[in-house]
Formats: structure tokens, C-alpha cells, sequence
């Protein structure tokens, strides 16, 4: 992955005034922290290929050499600017702490070295490797814990049609890598782009993941549920999700059938 340090390095999919904010982005938190700064990656839909203006994040780790209160103080005086243009909070890791996460969080530390683009410093992740011995338990585990918010989420929405058009598309964001972890766990390359993601694990699940692909829908403005059709669109979502997480549970770690 290269330093986007200048204008003709740009990143794929990404209109030009999110590229050129990227640009000014980088500057300002190159000109904070200096040498303290090792690293600055983006990651997640705008590296995909999925990114919607005006809905996406922007999706930042930052690699340090070290850190303390007073810059991470430092750093939440450039975030209220920052996050008017729909940057999140960095994750902030040192090279230790980074090997450390990736242990625990396979799953996300997965997606983050498949789909990023290193906005200034040096990339981690070449040579970076991520161990997938204990895989199958977290995509159960972030199946499992899915579910439980899902359902929380509904209820405290009232299962009204307007808080349910806005649970289902944050919902399948975070399905998406878990969906990516199941493709890992049957031997096939991960696919960037969800609605093929979602395509194939139902293909070879043998399982009708319809309501996730009507969620992923949903979330890109493809779909208009009438209020009718609302209370419909989250049971097959949620049978979805639940004819998943019990196929993954039968199958192996190493994720050959």
C-alpha cells in the first residue's frame, strides 16, 4: 500500500472532494504529531469500493509510537472538526498493541489488512500475519452477540417502520464482516463487495439470506419498503441472521467441510 501523499495518488471509487478532504485530513494530523506518528490508514467501505457520500464513514487507524492523555486531548480538538466529515474516532495502536488486537479480534484485524490504503507513514501490515486458529469461535461469537443486539435494538425502537429502516442498514454494516469470516471459514477468498459476499455464503450454506441481501438494499438506496412491508423485511432479516449462526456452528475450525 502507498503514502497518499500527493494529488495523483488516489484512492479508486472515492469522489474527488472526499479524496482532496482525505488530503487536508492527513496534513493536519501529520502537522500535530509528527515522528509521534508512525502510521495512518484508512479502511472499510471507502477502501471497498462501497463508500455512499453522506452515509459512509471514513474509517481511520492510527499508528503511534506512543501516546498519553494529553494527545489523545490533542487529537479530540482536530476530531470536532474532523467528524462533521463523517471521519471516526481513529483507532490509535502502537506496533505491540496492534499484534495484540489482531490476536483477540481476528475478524476485524482481517478485514483491516485485506481492504486498506495507507494515507501517510509506513504500512503495518506488510508482513503482518493474523492468526485464524480460533476464527469459527468469533464469527459465532459476533453471530451470537448480533442477534441479541438486533433484538434489543427493535424493541427499544418500538418496532415502529422509521426505527426499523434505520436498524436494519447499521445492522448488516456490522454482519458484513462476519458474513467475509464465514467465506474465510469455507475456504473462500473473502469478496469485497457485500451483496456478493452475502450471494455466495447463501450459495454455499444452501441457506435463503434474502433478508440480508433486502437489508444491504436498503442501506444503498435501492429499496423503498412501504410501512407494511416494514415489519416483513426484519423477520426474514432476522430469520437470516438466525438459519446463519446455527450453519457456522456445524462448521469446522479449519473450515474445510
Amino acid at each position: 500500500m502507498r503514502d497518499m501523499g500527493t494529488a495523483e495518488r488516489l484512492i479508486e471509487g472515492l469522489p474527488d472532494d472526499t479524496q482532496k478532504l482525505l488530503q487536508t485530513y492527513v496534513k493536519e494530523v501529520k502537522g500535530a504529531f509528527g515522528e509521534q506518528m508512525e502510521g495512518l490508514l484508512l479502511y472499510g467501505s471507502a477502501v471497498r469500493g462501497e463508500f455512499l457520500p453522506g452515509r459512509s464513514n471514513l474509517n481511520i487507524l492510527l499508528l503511534v509510537s506512543s501516546y498519553d492523555s494529553a494527545m489523545l486531548k490533542q487529537y479530540s480538538a482536530l476530531h470536532r472538526r474532523w467528524s462533521k466529515e463523517q471521519i471516526m474516532v481513529p483507532l490509535f495502536l502502537t506496533e505491540e498493541e496492534l499484534h495484540m488486537s489482531a490476536a483477540v479480534f481476528p475478524l476485524e484485524f482481517l478485514e483491516i489488512q485485506e481492504q486498506h490504503r495507507v494515507l501517510g507513514g509506513r504500512d503495518p501490515f506488510i508482513g503482518f500475519h493474523v492468526k485464524t486458529d480460533r476464527l469459527r469461535e468469533a464469527v459465532v461469537q459476533g453471530l451470537a452477540s448480533h442477534l441479541l443486539r438486533l433484538r434489543q435494538r427493535y424493541v427499544e425502537g418500538g418496532g415502529g417502520g422509521e426505527a426499523t429502516t434505520m436498524l436494519l442498514p447499521l445492522s448488516i454494516t456490522s454482519m458484513l464482516p462476519l458474513l467475509r469470516g464465514v467465506q474465510r471459514l469455507l475456504g473462500r477468498p473473502p469478496l469485497s463487495h457485500s451483496d456478493a459476499a452475502i450471494s455466495d455464503v447463501a450459495e454455499q450454506l444452501k441457506l435463503d439470506l434474502q433478508g440480508l441481501l433486502d437489508a444491504w438494499l436498503l442501506k444503498r438506496g435501492q429499496i423503498s419498503p412501504g410501512h407494511h412491508e416494514v415489519p416483513r423485511l426484519f423477520d426474514r432479516y432476522l430469520q437470516a441472521a438466525t438459519q446463519l449462526i446455527r450453519a457456522v456452528e456445524q462448521l469446522p475450525q479449519s473450515g474445510q467441510r
